[in-house]
């Protein structure tokens, strides 16, 4: 018999005093503190050696073991729909998701995904806790497109969100926003978390004197560290075509990050896109841009060590179209 894909990792500072449901929530094949609080009900989260407790306060250094499940028999329904997959085999797929689809079943999309479609596809996705992400190990915005890595079995799924976890994994972004940066480089720090009025946005946590907090080494109560780096590419139309790397992988980072900034991505409106339109001086392109059905960010380079060959692999794809007629018609080719 089998034994279940375990994982270690030791608790840093940033873990210390936090509970142990919650620091397992930030492990990316985990997600979420239901699924860190079933694991540990069917005891299989260790501190120490010793089996763990929800309400645990770690320590630095204390050592945080974890058994996933075996693979179970998925529910999900199969979609059929052809997939742009750039590499397949035994352990992964890479696959360029197009904009407006769903990674995975949510409120309002319960057949209709990404996932739905890989389970069309193959048998062989990693199905560790039998739920609705069967071998998702990051995510991108329904709107946004580009590349995405699948795992096919449990130990592929774990040994990407341990790369993900340490930083790893290459993610280069492209992206159109609102207003001409000034800086050709820059580096955008801060802690995110749920919005405190709005539950569907995200936005950076403020300190007592409502500035951002950008100290990593003094992480606020709630929030999760993010970073991100970009490089100016070109400016056009009042509009800034931007390169963009990710050291995190926060729910909506980019776009709280650029929109705090003050450079919302085009067609962004829940991160303000919307009140930007009337900035555009040439009457063309706002009424294209009012058209629009995504806002402008790509995920156009991914790049990882494949957990069974130690082979480090790198993918790249081009802005599928009409986004792509329409950066090359605004001069961003």
């Amino acid at each position: 018999m089998s034994k279940n894909p375990a994982r270690s990792q030791t608790v840093e500072s940033d873990g210390a005093g936090v509970r142990l449901d919650k620091w397992l929530s930030a492990w990316p094949e985990i997600s979420s503190r239901s699924r860190a609080a079933l694991l540990i009900d069917e005891h299989q989260v260790f501190v120490n050696s010793h089996p763990g407790k929800a309400s645990l306060l770690l320590k630095v250094g204390d050592l945080v073991t974890v058994s996933f499940p075996q693979a179970r028999e998925s529910e999900l329904k199969p979609m059929a729909m052809s997939l742009d997959l750039l590499f397949e085999d035994r352990d992964l797929l890479v696959v360029n998701k197009p904009s407006g689809l769903v990674v995975h079943p949510a409120a309002g999309h319960a057949a209709d995904t990404l996932v739905n479609a890989l389970v069309a596809h193959t048998d062989d996705l990693a199905m560790g806790f039998g739920e609705e992400r069967p071998g998702i190990v990051h995510r991108l915005d329904k709107e946004t497109s580009g590349l995405l890595v699948v795992a096919k079995n449990d130990a592929t799924q774990a040994a990407l969100a341990t790369q993900f976890q340490e930083r790893s994994i290459h993610r280069l972004y492209q992206a159109v926003c609102h207003g001409e940066i000034a800086k050709l480089n820059g580096r955008i720090e801060s802690y995110l978390a749920r919005h405190p009025t709005d539950r569907k946005r995200f936005a950076s946590v403020l300190g007592s004197d409502r500035k951002i907090i950008r100290d990593a080494a003094n992480p606020p109560a709630i929030g999760k560290w993010a970073a991100t780096t970009f490089k100016r590419l070109a400016i056009k139309h009042g509009m800034s075509f931007l390169e963009l790397k990710l050291e995190t992988g926060r729910t909506h980072q980019i776009r709280v990050h650029l929109s705090e900034l003050g450079h919302p991505l085009v067609g962004d409106s829940t991160y303000g896109a919307d009140r930007r339109i009337k900035s555009i001086p040439s009457v063309g392109v706002r009424e294209q841009i009012q058209h629009l059905n995504r806002f402008f960010l790509h995920a156009r380079e991914l790049g990882f060590t494949h957990p069974r060959t130690g082979e480090r692999m790198m993918f790249k794809t081009e802005w599928p179209d009409p986004a792509r007629g329409l950066l090359n018609q605004w001069g961003f080719s």
